[in-house]
């Protein structure tokens, strides 16, 4: 019997094209982030209408309280708020918002006043921003997983990207997605010899969160052996890394033209009692002996315990995996991880570990890889179980941020 199909003319080139694009990865990695940021948003409206609220954090989206868009804006989303709504400030001795790097705020301010520029008008800008960051860059990761895995295997470290345990930073009013998207472009561009993207992308990333300028060891890795191959290289290598920490210059310039202090931006970190510089080791080494000798008794009754496990475990196991990222990814990768991880292992605290961890993409990238099918699925499974769990602690306003 003849297909009803056969006799018909043949399809435009126009409409293969767009055929091609609407079932390629491109459209499945947009459809994919999407739907698990719409499921994510009415999780966490679920969690807060079933689940009593920990505590007060004194603002939201709205001047009284919204079971569904207050999810989106917790803990620093205040900080980025009023930087968006009403500039920086600078308070002599106090905590400054300049502890808050310029590009995800500016970015949301553009948008809120484009939305309107009411007061909730820069949270919904924030969110925007957010989510399409968070677009760009899956995209960009399964463009840059594609120099080292499968097509399949890219698309499926996208997923595991989207997954992992503290993902949910990348659909709220924080800088992570932004700064992931700027780091992926920035390694896209360097290890494909598209300086300038790459020098963009890092300066970018440098002026997005206060340890974007430990992206230049990594970089500096690719780029030296770029030029190990060839020395002609040696002038637009340099030239795209002299690039990338001209935008931490900048800033720590306007921060001396507001206060007078060119590292005031540092300076109002240490107010939070975040002192880097320490021994990297002593935070987990402390985890690890309670977790090890006492679990029940520092679970239970220390008041931090649950969060700082969380936290601290998704660091540990971020040092677990970097020696395989180095294996088989290569070392600029590991590079990356391993000053990301040192700073802030080095202020002896738990807090933001694992919202730190968020944005190493080699580790997605690694996940994906994996051949297993069983194993594909027992990481997939554990990851969305932490995911859900601390994105309910993270909406319900548990200190786990």
């Amino acid at each position: 019997m003849d297909s009803p199909l056969a006799g018909a003319p043949p399809l435009a080139p126009s409409s293969r094209t767009w055929m091609a694009w609407a079932t390629g990865p491109i459209a499945r990695i947009v459809l994919m982030t999407l739907v698990l940021r719409l499921a994510t948003a009415l999780l966490a409206f679920f969690a807060q209408v079933t689940i009593p609220v920990y505590q007060d954090q004194g603002f939201g989206v709205y001047r009284t309280r919204h079971a569904f868009w207050d999810n989106f804006a917790r803990y620093d989303s205040g900080w980025y708020h009023g930087i968006a709504r009403n500039g920086y400030e600078w308070v002599e001795g106090g905590r400054n918002n300049l502890a808050f790097f310029p590009v995800y705020p500016l970015a949301m301010r553009a948008a809120g006043l484009a939305l309107g520029g009411k007061p909730q008008d820069f949270y919904f800008g924030g969110i925007a921003v957010s989510w399409l960051a968070c677009i760009g860059a899956m995209l960009m990761l399964y463009r840059l997983a594609r120099l080292d895995v499968s097509a399949a295997a890219a698309e499926r470290a996208v997923l595991y990207a989207l997954l992992y345990p503290f993902a949910f930073f990348f659909g709220v009013v924080y800088a992570e997605s932004t700064f992931l998207l700027c780091a992926l472009t920035a390694f896209y561009g360097f290890r494909t010899q598209r300086w300038a993207v790459g020098a963009l992308g890092g300066l970018l990333a440098c002026i997005t969160r206060v340890n974007g300028i430990m992206i230049l060891p990594a970089l500096a890795w690719l780029a030296w052996t770029h030029v190990r191959e060839d020395r002609r290289r040696l002038a637009p290598v340099l030239a795209a890394l002299a690039v990338v920490p001209l935008g931490l210059l900048g800033y720590s310039a306007f921060c001396y033209a507001l206060s007078g202090n060119p590292l005031e931006w540092m300076d109002s970190i240490r107010r939070w009692e975040y002192h880097p510089g320490g021994a990297p080791w002593t935070g987990l080494q402390t985890l690890i002996t309670d977790l090890a000798t006492r679990p029940y008794h520092y679970l239970v009754h220390g008041q931090m315990a649950p969060y700082d496990t969380l936290n601290g475990l998704a660091a540990a196991a971020a040092l677990l995996v970097l020696p395989i990222v180095w294996w088989r990814l290569g070392t600029a990768y590991a590079l990356f991880m391993l000053a990301n991880l040192l700073l802030p292992l080095s202020s002896g605290q738990y807090e933001g570990l694992g919202r730190y961890t968020s944005v190493f993409f080699p580790m997605a990238i690694l996940a994906g890889a994996i051949q297993q099918q069983s194993l594909r699925l027992l990481v997939l499974g554990l990851s969305a179980a932490f995911y859900t769990l601390c994105l309910v602690l993270f909406v319900n306003v548990h200190p786990l941020f």
